[in-house]
C-alpha cells in the first residue's frame, strides 16, 4: 500500500492511498480518516494499514508533498559495501556513522534542489532507502525493531563536496543546505514491503548512475532502528536515510556535479520514483 501526503482540490492537506488505477499525468488518492500515525497497527514486519482507514471516493491529487513532515533526520555513512570500496576502504566501519540532516533541507516531488550560492560547483546526489518511524521508541532490541516503522521512501542525500571534504571537514553544512532531502514519492507500508531486498537506482538526465539493492547494506534496517534508539529517542515521524550505494558523482573519473537544468531521479522498485529538477540560487 502507497501512502501519500498531498493537497487536495481545496488547498488543504492531505493523507491518502495513492489510486493505482489512476494515469501517472493525473492523479488521485483515497483520503485517510485521520492520519497514519494513529491508523497504524504494528506487527513484526511494521505497520499494516486496513482499507476502512480510507474514505471509499478518490479525490483529485492537487501537488504532493514530502510523505512525512519529520521531528528529525538522521543519516547513515559508508553503509553499503561497493560504496566503501570505491572510497578505497579496506575496512568497513564497526559500527553505524551516523550524522543529522537540518529538516529545513526536506522537500518533496518535483521541487528543485538548488545549488546554493556559497557552495554550488560540488553539489552530489545519493539514492538512498529511507525509513520512517511510526512510533515512540528507545534502547529497543534489533528483533523488535521493524514493529515501530511506520513505512518506506525514497530520499535523495543531496551533499556539498567541496564543503564536507574540502572547506569545513565535517558535514553539518554539507548535507543541510536548503531542499538538501527530497523525500517521495509515497510511502511504502512497511508490512508490505521488505527492506532487506529493494532495488535501489539515481538516473541523472535519464543516464543510469547508482544501480544496487538494499541486500548490499552493511548494518541492515533493523541494526540501524535498534543502534539509533540507543543513542536517541525515535519519535514518530523520525526519518532515518540508511546510506547510499556505489556510483555517486564524487568517486567518478571525472566527478560528476549537479548542475543548473538536470534532473535528479530516485527509484526504488515497491515505492516509485522521487524526481526533482536542479536550479541555481537566485540573487
Amino acid at each position: 500500500m502507497l501512502i501519500i501526503r498531498f493537497l487536495d482540490p481545496d488547498g488543504r492537506l492531505s493523507w491518502g492511498r495513492l489510486d493505482s488505477a489512476a494515469p501517472p499525468e493525473s492523479p488521485r488518492a483515497f483520503p485517510m480518516k485521520g492520519d497514519p500515525f494513529r491508523a497504524a497497527r504494528y506487527g513484526p514486519r511494521g505497520a499494516a494499514l486496513a482499507v476502512d482507514a480510507f474514505e471509499t471516493d478518490a479525490i483529485r491529487v492537487v501537488g504532493l508533498l514530502p510523505p512525512v513532515d519529520p521531528p528529525n533526520v538522521f543519516a547513515i555513512g559508508l553503509n553499503y559495501r561497493k560504496h566503501a570500496e570505491e572510497q578505497g576502504l579496506t575496512k568497513l566501519p564497526d559500527e553505524p556513522l551516523v550524522f543529522l540532516k537540518a529538516t529545513t533541507a526536506v522537500i518533496g516531488p518535483e521541487q528543485p534542489i538548488v545549488l546554493p550560492r556559497s557552495a554550488p560547483d560540488e553539489v552530489d546526489f545519493e539514492a538512498e532507502l529511507a525509513i520512517v518511524i511510526g512510533r515512540r521508541c528507545r534502547n529497543i532490541a534489533p528483533e523488535d525493531a521493524l514493529a515501530h516503522v511506520l513505512g518506506y521512501t525514497c530520499a535523495n542525500d543531496v551533499s556539498a563536496r567541496d564543503c564536507q571534504k574540502k572547506r569545513d571537514k565535517q558535514w553539518a553544512r554539507a548535507k543541510s543546505f536548503d531542499t538538501f532531502c527530497p523525500l517521495g514519492p509515497a510511502l511504502a507500508a512497511a508490512d508490505g514491503f521488505d527492506p532487506a531486498a529493494a532495488p535501489i537506482r539515481a538516473r541523472l538526465n535519464g543516464a543510469l548512475m547508482q544501480d544496487a539493492v538494499t541486500s548490499d547494506l552493511i548494518f541492515a534496517v533493523p541494526t540501524l532502528v535498534s543502534f539509533l534508539s540507543h543513542q536517541f529517542t525515535l519519535l514518530p515521524g523520525t526519518v532515518i536515510l540508511t546510506g547510499t550505494p556505489s556510483g555517486v558523482g564524487f568517486a567518478r573519473n571525472p566527478p560528476v556535479y549537479l548542475r543548473a537544468g538536470d534532473v535528479i531521479t530516485i527509484e526504488i522498485d515497491g515505492i516509485g520514483a522521487l524526481s526533482n529538477p536542479v536550479r541555481s540560487e537566485s540573487a
